[in-house]
């Protein structure tokens, strides 16, 4: 793939993941989503905000600077399970605001964290038998979604009747 079409479905990806997540975003835009996240019982580690809000796109430009790569690559059988691994897990995240945040079901969010984890693992294994270099810089996301899962799993325990 040319370096200008990689590009383009690079940004056309992560433009497509920060719509739906920006819809969905616990920010004074979205006053009522915003109230009932700072209502929930949260644990002690639960980071700040702003925290969030530094850490995602870094996490996005790794998967990005990753899926670019692996495009640029010639197709191939691990190659195209790398790049589908890519576009299920940058799809995942737009899906997970939409559970937790617009619809609050926050067991499904939990398991659904749980198995970004899994698809994000695999990601990485697949993407080093390709390019070590696009493996690497998701090993990031592979732990924050980890922590993401932990946080998660804790919210929907400790809000039973907040999420359905």
């Amino acid at each position: 793939m040319t370096r200008l079409a990689a590009l383009a479905a690079v940004g056309a990806v992560l433009g497509a993941s920060a719509i739906v997540g920006r819809r969905n975003a616990s920010d004074p835009s979205h006053p009522g989503i915003r109230r009932w996240y700072r209502r929930l019982d949260k644990p002690g580690y639960t980071p700040p905000d702003a925290v969030f809000g530094a850490v995602w796109p870094v996490l996005e430009t790794g998967l990005a600077v990753g899926g670019y790569r692996l495009l640029r690559r010639p197709a191939g059988g691990a190659r195209n399970v790398a790049v589908g691994l890519w576009l299920v897990n940058t799809a995942m995240v737009g899906g997970w605001t939409q559970l937790f945040f617009r619809e609050k079901r926050l067991g499904a969010s939990a398991a659904a964290s749980g198995a970004m984890v899994a698809t994000g693992a695999a990601y990485v294994a697949t993407a080093a038998k390709v390019d070590r270099p696009a493996a690497a810089v998701a090993l990031p996301f592979v732990a924050w979604l980890g922590f993401a899962t932990l946080l998660s799993e804790r919210i929907w325990r400790d809000n039973p009747d907040e999420g359905r």
